[in-house]
Protein backbone atom coordinates (compact mmCIF):
# COMPACT_ATOMS: atom_id res chain seq x y z
CA UNK A 1 0.00 0.00 0.00
CA UNK A 2 1.38 3.40 -0.68
CA UNK A 3 1.73 6.12 1.51
CA UNK A 4 -1.77 6.92 2.84
CA UNK A 5 -3.25 10.44 3.21
CA UNK A 6 -4.50 10.16 7.03
CA UNK A 7 -4.01 7.50 9.61
CA UNK A 8 -6.43 6.57 12.27
CA UNK A 9 -5.22 4.40 14.74
CA UNK A 10 -6.44 3.82 18.56
CA UNK A 11 -9.01 6.41 18.92
CA UNK A 12 -11.28 6.79 21.18
CA UNK A 13 -13.81 10.00 21.56
CA UNK A 14 -16.21 10.45 24.18
CA UNK A 15 -19.37 12.28 22.06
CA UNK A 16 -21.95 13.65 24.22
CA UNK A 17 -22.79 11.95 28.03
CA UNK A 18 -23.49 8.20 26.18
CA UNK A 19 -21.88 7.34 23.39
CA UNK A 20 -18.35 6.96 22.62
CA UNK A 21 -16.58 6.28 18.76
CA UNK A 22 -13.61 4.20 18.69
CA UNK A 23 -11.72 3.31 15.82
CA UNK A 24 -8.69 0.99 16.27
CA UNK A 25 -6.87 1.19 12.62
CA UNK A 26 -8.21 2.92 9.66
CA UNK A 27 -6.42 4.74 7.08
CA UNK A 28 -6.93 6.12 3.11
CA UNK A 29 -4.63 6.37 0.07
CA UNK A 30 -4.75 7.71 -3.11
CA UNK A 31 -6.73 5.77 -5.55
CA UNK A 32 -8.87 3.76 -3.07
CA UNK A 33 -12.29 4.51 -2.83
CA UNK A 34 -14.13 3.93 0.32
CA UNK A 35 -17.51 3.49 1.31
CA UNK A 36 -17.97 3.64 5.40
CA UNK A 37 -21.57 2.13 4.99
CA UNK A 38 -23.46 1.93 8.67
CA UNK A 39 -27.03 2.78 9.96
CA UNK A 40 -28.46 5.77 11.38
CA UNK A 41 -26.06 6.41 14.51
CA UNK A 42 -24.04 3.89 13.69
CA UNK A 43 -20.60 6.89 13.41
CA UNK A 44 -20.38 7.25 10.05
CA UNK A 45 -20.49 11.31 10.56
CA UNK A 46 -18.24 11.18 13.78
CA UNK A 47 -15.42 8.99 11.68
CA UNK A 48 -15.78 12.12 9.14
CA UNK A 49 -15.77 14.74 12.22
CA UNK A 50 -12.43 12.89 13.69
CA UNK A 51 -10.89 12.84 9.95
CA UNK A 52 -11.58 16.82 9.52
CA UNK A 53 -10.48 17.39 12.90
CA UNK A 54 -13.78 18.27 14.62
CA UNK A 55 -13.94 15.82 17.36
CA UNK A 56 -11.35 17.39 19.73
CA UNK A 57 -10.51 14.26 21.99
CA UNK A 58 -9.11 12.33 18.79
CA UNK A 59 -6.86 14.59 17.37
CA UNK A 60 -3.88 13.01 18.62
CA UNK A 61 -4.91 9.99 16.84
CA UNK A 62 -4.83 10.93 13.37
CA UNK A 63 -1.75 11.29 11.86
CA UNK A 64 -2.14 12.80 7.93
CA UNK A 65 0.90 12.14 5.04
CA UNK A 66 4.22 15.14 5.11
CA UNK A 67 2.34 16.77 2.07
CA UNK A 68 -1.71 16.42 3.48
CA UNK A 69 -3.73 19.44 4.75
CA UNK A 70 -7.44 18.61 6.03
CA UNK A 71 -7.84 22.63 5.16
CA UNK A 72 -6.35 22.46 1.43
CA UNK A 73 -7.20 18.98 0.30
CA UNK A 74 -10.65 17.60 1.52
CA UNK A 75 -14.03 18.95 0.37
CA UNK A 76 -16.73 17.96 1.95
CA UNK A 77 -20.59 17.71 0.11
CA UNK A 78 -22.89 17.08 2.78
CA UNK A 79 -26.74 17.96 4.17
CA UNK A 80 -24.29 19.82 6.73
CA UNK A 81 -22.50 22.01 4.49
CA UNK A 82 -25.48 23.03 2.58
CA UNK A 83 -26.98 23.95 5.96
CA UNK A 84 -23.92 26.20 6.01
CA UNK A 85 -23.67 27.70 3.14
CA UNK A 86 -27.10 28.95 3.19
CA UNK A 87 -27.27 30.56 6.63
CA UNK A 88 -24.07 32.25 5.86
CA UNK A 89 -25.90 33.69 2.32
CA UNK A 90 -28.93 34.71 4.56
CA UNK A 91 -27.07 36.23 6.52
CA UNK A 92 -25.89 38.24 4.20
CA UNK A 93 -29.03 39.32 2.18
CA UNK A 94 -28.72 42.80 1.82
CA UNK A 95 -32.65 42.73 -0.40
CA UNK A 96 -34.16 44.87 2.34
CA UNK A 97 -31.75 47.56 1.32
CA UNK A 98 -31.77 46.77 -2.36
CA UNK A 99 -33.66 49.57 -4.42
CA UNK A 100 -34.78 46.64 -6.68
CA UNK A 101 -35.45 44.42 -3.02
CA UNK A 102 -33.42 41.70 -4.64
CA UNK A 103 -30.44 40.32 -3.79
CA UNK A 104 -29.40 37.28 -5.96
CA UNK A 105 -26.62 36.09 -2.43
CA UNK A 106 -23.90 34.07 -3.28
CA UNK A 107 -24.67 32.41 -7.08
CA UNK A 108 -24.01 28.79 -8.50
CA UNK A 109 -21.14 30.68 -10.83
CA UNK A 110 -19.20 32.48 -7.36
CA UNK A 111 -19.89 28.95 -5.26
CA UNK A 112 -18.38 26.59 -8.21
CA UNK A 113 -15.62 29.06 -8.99
CA UNK A 114 -14.34 31.08 -5.58
CA UNK A 115 -11.56 32.65 -6.84
CA UNK A 116 -10.58 30.70 -9.97
CA UNK A 117 -11.37 31.00 -13.67
CA UNK A 118 -14.06 28.90 -15.77
CA UNK A 119 -12.45 26.74 -17.97
CA UNK A 120 -13.74 23.79 -20.50
CA UNK A 121 -13.76 21.52 -17.23
CA UNK A 122 -16.41 24.07 -15.42
CA UNK A 123 -18.97 24.37 -18.78
CA UNK A 124 -18.52 20.62 -18.60
CA UNK A 125 -20.02 20.51 -15.35
CA UNK A 126 -22.56 23.00 -16.12
CA UNK A 127 -23.83 20.57 -18.91
CA UNK A 128 -23.23 17.39 -16.85
CA UNK A 129 -25.20 18.08 -13.72
CA UNK A 130 -27.84 20.39 -15.49
CA UNK A 131 -26.64 23.87 -13.51
CA UNK A 132 -26.09 25.84 -16.82
CA UNK A 133 -29.69 27.39 -16.37
CA UNK A 134 -28.74 28.43 -12.65
CA UNK A 135 -25.69 29.20 -12.90
CA UNK A 136 -26.47 33.05 -12.12
CA UNK A 137 -28.99 32.52 -9.39
CA UNK A 138 -28.74 33.07 -6.10
CA UNK A 139 -28.21 29.15 -4.10
CA UNK A 140 -30.68 30.26 -1.56
CA UNK A 141 -33.24 30.54 -4.18
CA UNK A 142 -33.10 26.97 -5.33
CA UNK A 143 -33.69 23.44 -3.90
CA UNK A 144 -31.95 21.19 -1.85
CA UNK A 145 -31.42 18.86 -4.53
CA UNK A 146 -30.08 21.84 -6.84
CA UNK A 147 -27.69 23.11 -4.41
CA UNK A 148 -25.86 19.36 -3.92
CA UNK A 149 -25.32 19.54 -7.12
CA UNK A 150 -23.75 22.56 -7.26
CA UNK A 151 -21.70 21.37 -4.28
CA UNK A 152 -20.66 18.71 -6.05
CA UNK A 153 -19.24 20.77 -9.55
CA UNK A 154 -17.51 22.64 -6.64
CA UNK A 155 -15.76 19.56 -5.63
CA UNK A 156 -14.89 18.65 -8.60
CA UNK A 157 -13.82 21.50 -10.08
CA UNK A 158 -10.97 22.33 -7.54
CA UNK A 159 -10.14 18.87 -7.65
CA UNK A 160 -9.38 17.93 -3.91
CA UNK A 161 -7.10 14.97 -2.67
CA UNK A 162 -10.01 12.89 -0.49
CA UNK A 163 -13.23 13.86 -1.66
CA UNK A 164 -15.65 13.05 1.24
CA UNK A 165 -19.11 12.72 0.27
CA UNK A 166 -22.24 12.38 2.94
CA UNK A 167 -25.26 10.31 0.77
CA UNK A 168 -24.59 12.75 -2.08
CA UNK A 169 -27.40 10.84 -4.01
CA UNK A 170 -29.66 11.80 -0.81
CA UNK A 171 -32.62 14.41 -1.48
CA UNK A 172 -32.17 14.45 -5.50
CA UNK A 173 -34.59 13.61 -8.13
CA UNK A 174 -34.36 10.74 -10.47
CA UNK A 175 -32.23 12.58 -13.46
CA UNK A 176 -30.14 14.64 -11.12
CA UNK A 177 -29.05 10.80 -9.15
CA UNK A 178 -28.16 10.00 -12.68
CA UNK A 179 -26.35 12.56 -13.25
CA UNK A 180 -24.37 13.01 -10.28
CA UNK A 181 -23.74 8.83 -10.26
CA UNK A 182 -21.90 9.25 -13.74
CA UNK A 183 -19.67 12.55 -12.89
CA UNK A 184 -18.78 10.68 -9.62
CA UNK A 185 -17.75 7.68 -11.96
CA UNK A 186 -15.49 9.91 -13.80
CA UNK A 187 -13.66 11.00 -10.68
CA UNK A 188 -12.99 7.86 -9.34
CA UNK A 189 -9.47 7.09 -10.74
CA UNK A 190 -5.90 5.57 -9.37
CA UNK A 191 -5.10 10.03 -8.83
CA UNK A 192 -7.99 10.30 -6.79
CA UNK A 193 -9.47 8.96 -3.49
CA UNK A 194 -13.02 9.23 -1.81
CA UNK A 195 -14.94 8.77 1.57
CA UNK A 196 -18.21 7.74 0.99
CA UNK A 197 -20.67 8.26 3.89
CA UNK A 198 -23.46 5.86 3.07
CA UNK A 199 -26.60 4.03 4.99
CA UNK A 200 -28.60 2.30 1.90
CA UNK A 201 -27.26 -0.49 -0.06
CA UNK A 202 -28.97 1.29 -2.94
CA UNK A 203 -27.01 4.32 -2.91
CA UNK A 204 -23.54 2.68 -2.67
CA UNK A 205 -21.72 4.60 -5.88
CA UNK A 206 -20.43 2.14 -8.89
CA UNK A 207 -16.36 3.04 -8.61
CA UNK A 208 -15.99 1.79 -4.54
CA UNK A 209 -13.29 -0.23 -4.05
CA UNK A 210 -12.93 -0.27 -0.30
CA UNK A 211 -16.21 -0.75 2.32
CA UNK A 212 -15.72 -0.28 6.55
CA UNK A 213 -18.85 -1.22 7.86
CA UNK A 214 -19.89 0.66 11.30
CA UNK A 215 -22.27 -0.35 14.23
CA UNK A 216 -22.46 1.01 17.77
CA UNK A 217 -19.86 3.80 17.02
CA UNK A 218 -17.31 0.91 16.20
CA UNK A 219 -15.70 -0.28 13.02
CA UNK A 220 -16.77 -3.87 12.93
CA UNK A 221 -15.18 -4.93 9.60
CA UNK A 222 -13.08 -3.23 6.52
CA UNK A 223 -11.25 -4.43 3.47
CA UNK A 224 -12.06 -4.59 -0.03
CA UNK A 225 -15.45 -4.18 -1.28
CA UNK A 226 -16.14 -7.75 -2.97
CA UNK A 227 -14.56 -8.96 0.62
CA UNK A 228 -16.57 -7.20 3.14
CA UNK A 229 -20.05 -8.05 1.36
CA UNK A 230 -19.54 -11.60 1.86
CA UNK A 231 -18.74 -11.01 5.37
CA UNK A 232 -21.66 -11.70 8.52
CA UNK A 233 -21.65 -8.18 9.61
CA UNK A 234 -22.85 -7.05 5.95
CA UNK A 235 -25.89 -9.61 6.12
CA UNK A 236 -26.64 -8.54 9.45
CA UNK A 237 -26.33 -4.76 9.26
CA UNK A 238 -28.03 -4.60 5.47
CA UNK A 239 -30.65 -7.23 6.14
CA UNK A 240 -32.28 -5.21 9.47
CA UNK A 241 -36.07 -5.63 9.53
CA UNK A 242 -38.16 -3.54 11.11
CA UNK A 243 -41.12 -4.17 13.18
CA UNK A 244 -44.38 -2.25 12.40
CA UNK A 245 -46.70 -1.02 15.20
CA UNK A 246 -49.44 -2.79 14.92
CA UNK A 247 -51.99 -0.43 17.03
CA UNK A 248 -51.94 3.12 17.74
CA UNK A 249 -52.82 5.44 20.51
CA UNK A 250 -56.18 6.73 21.00
CA UNK A 251 -56.81 10.92 21.12
CA UNK A 252 -56.15 12.26 24.49
CA UNK A 253 -58.67 13.70 26.34
CA UNK A 254 -59.28 17.17 26.07
CA UNK A 255 -57.41 17.27 22.58
CA UNK A 256 -60.11 15.93 19.56
CA UNK A 257 -61.00 18.52 17.05
CA UNK A 258 -64.45 19.20 16.02
CA UNK A 259 -65.89 16.92 13.45
CA UNK A 260 -65.93 18.11 9.75
CA UNK A 261 -69.03 17.70 6.91
CA UNK A 262 -67.65 14.63 5.02
CA UNK A 263 -69.17 16.24 1.80
CA UNK A 264 -66.74 18.95 2.50
CA UNK A 265 -63.02 19.02 0.60
CA UNK A 266 -60.30 18.94 3.05
CA UNK A 267 -57.92 21.23 0.99
CA UNK A 268 -59.41 22.69 -2.15
CA UNK A 269 -57.46 25.35 -4.74
CA UNK A 270 -58.68 26.84 -7.50
CA UNK A 271 -56.85 28.59 -10.26
CA UNK A 272 -53.73 29.71 -8.02
CA UNK A 273 -51.18 31.04 -9.03
CA UNK A 274 -47.77 31.29 -6.70
CA UNK A 275 -43.85 31.53 -7.37
CA UNK A 276 -39.99 32.99 -5.63
CA UNK A 277 -38.61 35.61 -6.58
CA UNK A 278 -40.25 36.30 -9.65
CA UNK A 279 -40.19 32.38 -11.09
CA UNK A 280 -44.07 31.45 -11.55
CA UNK A 281 -44.30 27.75 -10.47
CA UNK A 282 -47.62 27.46 -9.98
CA UNK A 283 -50.59 28.36 -12.77
CA UNK A 284 -53.80 28.05 -12.93
CA UNK A 285 -53.79 25.57 -10.29
CA UNK A 286 -56.62 23.67 -9.25
CA UNK A 287 -57.00 20.75 -6.67
CA UNK A 288 -59.33 18.65 -4.31
CA UNK A 289 -58.03 16.25 -1.71
CA UNK A 290 -61.23 15.17 -0.40
CA UNK A 291 -62.05 12.94 3.00
CA UNK A 292 -60.94 8.92 2.64
CA UNK A 293 -58.29 10.70 0.03
CA UNK A 294 -54.24 9.93 1.02
CA UNK A 295 -52.03 12.24 -1.84
CA UNK A 296 -48.72 11.79 -2.94
CA UNK A 297 -46.57 15.08 -4.22
CA UNK A 298 -43.90 14.15 -6.54
CA UNK A 299 -41.74 15.72 -8.73
CA UNK A 300 -38.20 16.83 -9.32
CA UNK A 301 -35.88 19.25 -7.47
CA UNK A 302 -37.28 22.98 -8.21
CA UNK A 303 -41.01 22.16 -9.68
CA UNK A 304 -43.17 23.11 -7.41
CA UNK A 305 -43.67 20.66 -4.68
CA UNK A 306 -42.74 22.99 -1.67
CA UNK A 307 -44.60 26.06 -2.54
CA UNK A 308 -48.11 23.94 -3.18
CA UNK A 309 -47.55 22.79 0.08
CA UNK A 310 -46.91 26.00 1.72
CA UNK A 311 -50.38 27.14 0.50
CA UNK A 312 -51.71 24.22 1.99
CA UNK A 313 -50.28 24.42 5.59
CA UNK A 314 -50.87 28.22 5.95
CA UNK A 315 -46.90 29.60 5.62
CA UNK A 316 -47.51 30.98 2.42
CA UNK A 317 -49.22 34.49 2.61
CA UNK A 318 -49.66 34.36 -1.37
CA UNK A 319 -52.77 31.95 0.05
CA UNK A 320 -54.43 35.28 0.68
CA UNK A 321 -56.55 36.92 -2.01
CA UNK A 322 -57.08 33.69 -3.93
CA UNK A 323 -59.28 30.90 -4.27
CA UNK A 324 -57.55 28.59 -1.21
CA UNK A 325 -59.85 26.51 0.95
CA UNK A 326 -59.00 24.65 3.90
CA UNK A 327 -61.42 22.42 6.13
CA UNK A 328 -64.19 24.47 4.67
CA UNK A 329 -63.46 27.90 4.95
CA UNK A 330 -61.30 30.44 2.67
CA UNK A 331 -58.31 31.57 3.81
CA UNK A 332 -58.69 35.38 4.79
CA UNK A 333 -61.61 34.83 6.12
CA UNK A 334 -61.36 35.50 9.70
CA UNK A 335 -59.70 32.08 11.12
CA UNK A 336 -56.23 32.39 13.00
CA UNK A 337 -53.01 30.65 12.06
CA UNK A 338 -53.67 28.28 14.93
CA UNK A 339 -56.72 27.85 13.75
CA UNK A 340 -55.06 26.44 11.02
CA UNK A 341 -52.00 24.01 12.73
CA UNK A 342 -54.74 22.41 14.99
CA UNK A 343 -55.37 20.40 12.18
CA UNK A 344 -52.00 19.91 10.32
CA UNK A 345 -49.33 17.98 11.67
CA UNK A 346 -45.52 18.28 10.07
CA UNK A 347 -42.43 16.14 9.40
CA UNK A 348 -39.94 17.67 7.45
CA UNK A 349 -36.10 18.17 7.06
CA UNK A 350 -37.03 22.37 8.12
CA UNK A 351 -38.50 21.63 11.15
CA UNK A 352 -35.91 17.83 11.96
CA UNK A 353 -33.13 21.01 11.87
CA UNK A 354 -35.51 23.48 14.16
CA UNK A 355 -34.91 21.70 17.25
CA UNK A 356 -31.39 22.10 18.75
CA UNK A 357 -29.52 21.39 21.62
CA UNK A 358 -31.33 21.83 25.05
CA UNK A 359 -34.15 20.26 24.11
CA UNK A 360 -35.57 16.87 26.05
CA UNK A 361 -37.36 14.00 23.87
CA UNK A 362 -40.43 14.18 25.62
CA UNK A 363 -40.54 18.30 25.78
CA UNK A 364 -39.66 17.75 21.93
CA UNK A 365 -43.23 15.47 21.70
CA UNK A 366 -45.75 17.06 23.96
CA UNK A 367 -44.75 20.40 21.67
CA UNK A 368 -46.99 19.00 19.29
CA UNK A 369 -50.24 19.80 21.01
CA UNK A 370 -48.83 23.53 20.46
CA UNK A 371 -47.53 23.28 17.17
CA UNK A 372 -44.85 25.10 18.61
CA UNK A 373 -41.06 24.24 18.47
CA UNK A 374 -40.19 23.86 22.18
CA UNK A 375 -42.78 23.94 25.07
CA UNK A 376 -44.03 28.03 25.54
CA UNK A 377 -47.99 26.81 26.82
CA UNK A 378 -48.18 24.74 30.10
CA UNK A 379 -49.02 21.10 29.58
CA UNK A 380 -49.90 18.94 32.11
CA UNK A 381 -50.54 14.76 32.56
CA UNK A 382 -52.93 14.21 30.12
CA UNK A 383 -49.94 15.60 27.27
CA UNK A 384 -47.11 13.89 28.68
CA UNK A 385 -48.76 10.30 28.73
CA UNK A 386 -50.11 10.70 24.74
CA UNK A 387 -46.51 11.58 24.03
CA UNK A 388 -45.11 8.73 26.08
CA UNK A 389 -47.80 6.55 24.12
CA UNK A 390 -46.63 7.51 20.63
CA UNK A 391 -43.14 6.77 21.97
CA UNK A 392 -43.81 3.33 23.18
CA UNK A 393 -45.95 2.63 19.71
CA UNK A 394 -42.51 3.78 17.42
CA UNK A 395 -40.53 1.51 20.05
CA UNK A 396 -38.41 4.62 21.51
CA UNK A 397 -40.02 4.96 25.15
CA UNK A 398 -36.63 4.49 26.56
CA UNK A 399 -35.26 8.18 25.02
CA UNK A 400 -38.25 10.10 26.67
CA UNK A 401 -35.39 11.38 28.81
CA UNK A 402 -32.32 11.57 26.56
CA UNK A 403 -31.44 14.78 24.35
CA UNK A 404 -32.70 15.16 21.08
CA UNK A 405 -29.84 16.64 19.57
CA UNK A 406 -27.95 13.33 21.07
CA UNK A 407 -29.94 11.25 18.90
CA UNK A 408 -29.38 9.21 15.85
CA UNK A 409 -31.00 10.58 12.60
CA UNK A 410 -33.37 8.04 12.36
CA UNK A 411 -34.45 8.34 16.07
CA UNK A 412 -34.91 12.41 15.62
CA UNK A 413 -37.20 11.33 12.72
CA UNK A 414 -39.32 8.93 14.48
CA UNK A 415 -39.68 11.51 17.61
CA UNK A 416 -40.82 13.84 14.77
CA UNK A 417 -43.56 11.59 13.56
CA UNK A 418 -44.95 10.88 17.25
CA UNK A 419 -44.83 15.03 17.81
CA UNK A 420 -46.78 15.13 14.21
CA UNK A 421 -49.26 12.45 15.62
CA UNK A 422 -49.76 12.89 19.28
CA UNK A 423 -52.84 15.66 18.11
CA UNK A 424 -54.14 12.96 15.92
CA UNK A 425 -54.45 16.15 13.11
CA UNK A 426 -56.97 15.84 10.35
CA UNK A 427 -53.84 15.86 7.59
CA UNK A 428 -50.26 14.83 8.44
CA UNK A 429 -48.06 16.50 6.31
CA UNK A 430 -44.73 14.37 5.54
CA UNK A 431 -42.56 16.48 3.60
CA UNK A 432 -39.50 14.04 1.80
CA UNK A 433 -39.63 12.42 5.52
CA UNK A 434 -37.45 9.28 4.67
CA UNK A 435 -34.38 11.70 3.61
CA UNK A 436 -31.52 10.96 5.88
CA UNK A 437 -32.72 7.66 6.83
CA UNK A 438 -31.15 3.92 6.50
CA UNK A 439 -33.71 1.10 5.21
CA UNK A 440 -34.78 0.36 8.86
CA UNK A 441 -35.72 3.52 9.55
CA UNK A 442 -37.68 4.08 6.40
CA UNK A 443 -39.35 0.47 6.53
CA UNK A 444 -40.72 1.81 9.86
CA UNK A 445 -41.65 4.90 8.86
CA UNK A 446 -43.51 4.04 6.08
CA UNK A 447 -45.28 1.18 7.54
CA UNK A 448 -46.37 3.32 10.93
CA UNK A 449 -47.78 5.84 8.22
CA UNK A 450 -49.88 3.16 6.19
CA UNK A 451 -51.19 2.05 10.27
CA UNK A 452 -52.27 5.57 10.91
CA UNK A 453 -54.01 5.71 7.58
CA UNK A 454 -55.80 2.36 7.74
CA UNK A 455 -56.60 2.94 11.39
CA UNK A 456 -56.99 6.75 12.61
CA UNK A 457 -59.11 9.66 11.41
CA UNK A 458 -55.83 11.45 9.86
CA UNK A 459 -55.27 12.09 6.65
CA UNK A 460 -51.62 11.64 4.61
CA UNK A 461 -49.84 14.38 2.27
CA UNK A 462 -46.52 12.60 1.39
CA UNK A 463 -44.05 14.50 -0.67
CA UNK A 464 -41.26 12.17 -2.14
CA UNK A 465 -38.89 12.10 -5.69
CA UNK A 466 -37.52 9.07 -4.72
CA UNK A 467 -38.91 6.05 -7.00
CA UNK A 468 -41.19 3.61 -4.84
CA UNK A 469 -40.88 5.30 -2.03
CA UNK A 470 -44.38 6.20 -0.39
CA UNK A 471 -46.93 4.39 1.62
CA UNK A 472 -48.95 1.59 0.26
CA UNK A 473 -52.19 4.10 1.62
CA UNK A 474 -51.58 6.40 -1.40
CA UNK A 475 -54.86 6.74 -3.63
CA UNK A 476 -54.17 10.49 -4.95
CA UNK A 477 -51.38 12.05 -7.15
CA UNK A 478 -49.90 14.69 -7.74
CA UNK A 479 -46.90 14.69 -10.53
CA UNK A 480 -44.89 18.16 -10.82
CA UNK A 481 -42.66 17.65 -13.99
CA UNK A 482 -39.60 19.57 -14.80
CA UNK A 483 -39.82 23.39 -13.91
CA UNK A 484 -42.35 25.36 -16.58
CA UNK A 485 -44.63 22.54 -17.22
CA UNK A 486 -47.93 22.18 -15.08
CA UNK A 487 -48.13 19.68 -12.69
CA UNK A 488 -50.37 16.26 -13.25
CA UNK A 489 -53.46 15.12 -11.11
CA UNK A 490 -54.89 11.95 -10.45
Amino acid sequence: MTQPLFHIQNAVCRVGNRRVLRVDDFAIATGQHWCVFGGNGSGKSLLAQLLCGDLFTGRDHVQFAADFSVEHDVLVVSFEEQQKLWALDNRHDISEYSDSALDQGTTVSSLILGPLTPDDRYEALLDALDLRALQMRGIRYLSSGQVRKALIARALFRRPRLLLLDDPLESVDRDSQRRITAVLAEWMTPETATLLLCRRERDILPGMTHMALMENLLVVEQGTLHQVQLGEAWQRIAQRRARVPQTLPVPASGHTLPALDPAVPLVELHNVEAGYNGNVVLKNFSWAMRPGRHTLIEGPNGSGKSTLLSLINGENHKAYGQEVWLFGRRRGSGETVWDVKARFGTVSNELHNKYVKGWKVLDVVVSGFFASVGLYDDSGASEHNAARDWLRTLGIEALAGHYYHELSFGEQRLVLLARAMVKHPTILILDEPCVGLDDYHRALILGAVDRIAATTATHIIFVSHTEGEAPACINQRISFPPVGAGPARD
